[in-house]
């Protein structure tokens, strides 16, 4: 992806996210120099919260793609001994049509919620007893506090303020139907970089062409932009 398009995809991100009343964190508008110089940014870094914009790698954000913002973020450390600050917190946008592609996770549990917009439609599958995606599993679902089952392949949608709740093995794609929608994800301890098994071969991140300089980093430049 673009530099260019990235800085576009934030500002847009950030109107819509303040059209339906939420407000980003100070630290969302540092700029790269800010973040070098301040000496008590490293839990922010360490925790990768903040930007994410990716495509999976495909160069087709438009279809395959999907806007984030970590709010907030545990330690792997806490969720082990089982004490401490074991959750996470997203803002997510998913566009019109644009695919978040099939998915699961190892360790992390999440409540998806439609904060705001169009309805957001989540396709899910079960697992086999290996924890690998199978086309011909369903399984049980909680969405706003009460269990049901899916069949495979089946799509729930969820108007503002639904939820479902998708455990480690629920394998889930999901996309805004009708408009773009605003999701919040409640989580235990997310890791981006270890913890997403997606069921064909993709990347998880975004390639960036350097065409202008960024806004704001995403995450996946903290490494190469911050290091000393």
């Amino acid at each position: 992806m673009k530099r260019s398009a990235i800085n576009d995809i934030m500002a847009s991100a950030d109107d819509l996210i303040r059209h339906h009343g939420f407000t980003l964190p100070p630290f969302a508008y540092w700029s790269a120099d800010e973040f070098r110089a301040r000496s008590d940014a490293r839990r922010i870094v360490d925790a990768r919260m903040g930007w994410d914009i990716t495509d999976y790698g495909q160069g087709n954000f438009n279809a395959l793609g999907l806007f984030l913002f970590t709010l907030r973020n545990g330690s792997l450390a806490d969720l082990q001994r089982g004490g401490g600050m074991v959750y996470a917190e997203k803002l997510l946008i998913s566009r019109q049509d644009q695919i978040s592609p099939m998915h699961t996770h190892v360790i992390k549990s999440e409540d998806i919620i439609n904060r705001g917009g169009a309805t957001m439609v989540i396709e899910l599958f079960g697992s086999d007893d290996q924890g690998n995606f199978a086309e011909d599993r369903g399984g049980m679902v909680l969405c706003d506090g009460i269990e049901r089952p899916f069949g495979p392949g089946e799509k729930l949608m969820f108007a503002p303020g639904e939820s479902v709740t998708l455990m480690p093995g629920d394998w889930h794609s999901f996309w805004g139907e009708g408009g773009d929608v605003l999701i919040g994800e409640v989580s235990t301890v997310n890791d981006d970089v270890t913890d997403n098994l997606f069921r064909d071969p993709i990347g998880r991140f975004a390639a960036v062409e350097e065409d202008v300089a960024p806004t704001h980093l995403l995450v996946s430049d903290y490494e190469t932009w911050l290091s000393t």
